[in-house]
């Protein structure tokens, strides 16, 4: 198990095999994964993990298990994976939490975190997160940690998207 990154309240580490039942906790939960189009069954939730497994080998990185330094807790998932918006393959910080921590700021602590560690630790110059359009708590998240609504497109699947963007001069800025 290795941590990549440290906030006041959180742990966010690289996932293991054992972590099985905790990610398919949150990716399974119909309430959390509402602008999806459908929770994840078991099977899904394989993949899920041996995405993520193959990301750290192929990139160094990919989604991270959130974890609760207070409670030792898993509560979701946050990091950084190249995702198909719009036709490009992009830098996207993502994040799940679990309904039952909803609204207590783990997606923007978790979500600050990834960003500085992607600008820190990455080649990137802009940093993407994408969502459905009626995904309010993900684009406010988005927003919380300086990203703006760049573009809204259609997508076969999911519907109407919206593209939040940050640069690195303009995290930059935030940080003067």
């Amino acid at each position: 198990m290795k941590i990549m990154l440290e906030t006041e309240r959180l742990i966010l580490r690289e996932y293991t095999p054992e972590d099985f039942d905790a990610i398919y906790r949150v990716i399974s939960d119909p309430e959390t994964m509402a602008h999806y189009p459908k929770p994840y069954d078991e099977k899904g939730a394989h993949r899920w993990l041996d995405w993520s497994l193959q990301n750290y080998r192929e990139y160094g990185f990919g989604w991270w298990a959130i974890i609760r330094k207070e409670t030792g807790e898993f509560i979701g998932d946050c990091g950084i994976t190249p995702q198909n918006i719009d036709g490009e393959i992009l830098p996207e910080i993502g994040y799940h939490i679990h309904r039952d921590f909803w609204r207590k700021g783990y997606g923007k602590e978790a979500a600050a975190a990834v960003r500085d560690w992607a600008f820190r630790n990455t080649s990137y110059d802009c940093l993407y997160s994408y969502m459905t359009s009626g995904n309010t708590a993900s684009y406010a998240t988005a927003a919380s940690i300086g990203m703006t609504r760049t573009k809204e497109f259609a997508d076969d699947v999911y519907g109407s998207m919206y593209v939040y963007t940050i640069t690195k001069d303009e995290w930059q800025q935030m940080a003067r």
